[in-house]
């Protein structure tokens, strides 16, 4: 999709559609929504003071215009309200707007810049939520979908500010916002692929895509020979049950004299379970179980595009979790790379198995990293605790959790702190290794502190760290605001808000 910005009015610029919106409960109408509601002669307030509108997020309402503005069309959109106002209504609503005009088959709408104006918002960060929103909702994915002639796409946005002196900030918000969406279709775009076709080796390849023509970005993808000769035993003994070769897949942007902040993703391209294997039913969902992968390898996508002046390591631990007769078993023990021994309970356990090692490898880097943040798909219950309202957040440092909380609440990828309490640790004393990955009951009381409290263990404690579990909020079996059923992407908007915000430890 073309996206640019101009100065004028909306009611003079030509295009299939115009899109204003209104609060609810909030009159009269102003900027250029009052402007466009007079020279529609008052349809715009006459709809709202009927009630037939109500100016709900995402609500939209269609108008014919009959030559009083240029363009054909009037799209009216709810924003909410005043005092609930917030980026995500931006995002929202603008998401509302293009998913209709692509249902109406239009290629080309002009909009104001939602909340730019009486919502008070910065219009570079409001500017970009529309461009999210935009491309967000328009995102579909039928890669592999035949006879059926392909379904009408919007073409172009263009956002038309009246003062000349915003244009510039919108033209940057545009930019940003553009960065982080297509980082987010990305991570999608991974998600939602059959797991026949993205293997751990066409992981890699894929990252190997987002590399090309980012010269910024510095790749290395670690193979099984090397993982041998570095001792990842555990990432080893997940994808022993498999034929497809595991990958350990490293990107590092910035200055390579700086301590990074690392990004760890669990991706289990399939999760059959292992020997422990899942029930047949909605096993299909396990190809999302690399989601945290995708969304460190947007995130980096993100974070090259837009440039940011700090160094950002991204790690994906990529493997299949499959049964076989070469498949670790039940009491195996593995050994990881920081020399820890582990005695397998359960083979479905094996997210935790996988950043083990990744995050053992993260702590050899030079400098050693300032922070290091995993994303998993790593508990059912998380989803019991939480629901889909939020990722379980877990840390080991007070100052990254808050910083990942406000990153959270900012981007809508919201993150609620569980706790890492000594006594989870208790659950996982083996009689033959230095711990077992799993406490070996179901349900597991407080599974995902368990979870997270194993991963600790592989984790220096110098090292600011935190685990975030997303296992709930990254494939939704229903459409959503800001895109249509499958993969969300979760986790892109989350990092990329968490470091552009980024102050070392000690700074603030």
């Amino acid at each position: 999709m073309r996206i640019e910005a101009q100065t004028g009015s909306l009611e003079k610029t030509a295009a299939d559609a115009v899109v204003v919106n209104v609060f609810q409960d909030v009159a009269p109408l102003g900027g250029a929504t009052g402007a466009v509601d007079r020279a529609l002669g008052g349809g715009i307030m006459a709809a709202v003071d009927s009630g037939d509108f109500k100016g709900k997020v995402g609500e939209c309402m269609l108008f014919y215009s009959g030559g009083k503005v240029a363009a054909p069309r009037v799209l009216l959109v709810g924003i909410g309200k005043q005092e609930a106002f917030t980026l995500d209504c931006v995002r929202r609503a603008a998401a509302a707007a293009a998913k209709k005009a692509q249902e109406l088959g239009l290629k080309h709408i002009a909009s104001v810049v939602h909340g730019a104006g009486a919502g008070q918002l910065d219009p570079v960060k409001a500017t970009s939520a529309v461009v999210e929103g935009t491309l967000l909702g328009t995102y579909r994915f039928d890669d592999y979908k035949s006879g059926h002639p392909p379904r009408p796409a919007l073409e172009q946005l263009t956002l038309v500010e009246l003062d000349d002196q915003k244009v510039d900030l919108i033209r940057t918000g545009v930019r940003m916002g553009e960065a982080i969406a297509a980082g987010v279709n990305r991570a999608r775009d991974l998600v939602n692929q059959p797991p026949n076709f993205l293997t751990p080796t066409a992981f890699a390849e894929a990252a190997q895509a987002v590399v090309a023509g980012r010269p910024s970005l510095r790749l290395t993808i670690i193979d099984r020979d090397e993982m041998q000769r570095l001792g990842m035993g555990a990432l080893l003994g997940v994808a022993q049950g498999s034929v497809e070769p595991p990958k350990l897949i490293v990107l590092d942007y910035g200055p390579q004299a700086e301590a990074p902040v690392v990004l760890v993703g669990k991706g289990i391209t399939f999760d059959t379970g292992g020997i422990s294997i899942k029930p047949a039913m909605r096993m299909e969902l396990m190809k999302g179980d690399m989601a945290g992968g995708a969304a460190v390898l947007g995130a980096m996508q993100a974070v090259a595009d837009l440039a940011l002046p700090l160094r950002v390591v991204g790690i994906i631990a990529a493997t299949e979790n499959m049964p076989s007769g070469n498949a670790i078993k039940p009491a195996d023990v593995l050994k990881a790379m920081n020399g820890k021994t582990i005695e397998i309970i359960s083979t479905d356990a094996e997210g935790r198995l996988v950043l083990a090692d990744a995050l053992g490898y993260a702590q050899t880097l030079t400098p050693r990293p300032q922070a290091m943040v995993d994303l998993a798909t790593l508990t059912g219950a998380v989803f019991m605790a939480l629901g889909r309202g939020a990722a379980g957040l877990f840390s080991n440092n007070d100052m990254l959790a808050e910083r990942l909380a406000a990153a959270g609440e900012r981007s809508y990828e919201r993150v609620w702190r569980l706790p890492l309490y000594r006594e989870y640790r208790d659950v996982l004393d083996s009689d033959v290794a230095d711990l077992k990955n799993s406490a070996g009951v179901s349900p597991a009381p407080a599974g995902a502190s368990v979870g997270a409290i194993f991963i600790q263990e592989f984790v220096d404690a110098g090292i600011p760290w935190a685990h975030l579990d997303v296992a709930s909020m990254t494939y939704h079996t229903a459409p959503t605001a800001l895109g249509p059923q499958g993969a969300t992407g979760y986790g892109v908007r989350l990092l990329v808000e968490l470091l552009q915000e980024w102050e070392p430890f000690g700074e603030e």
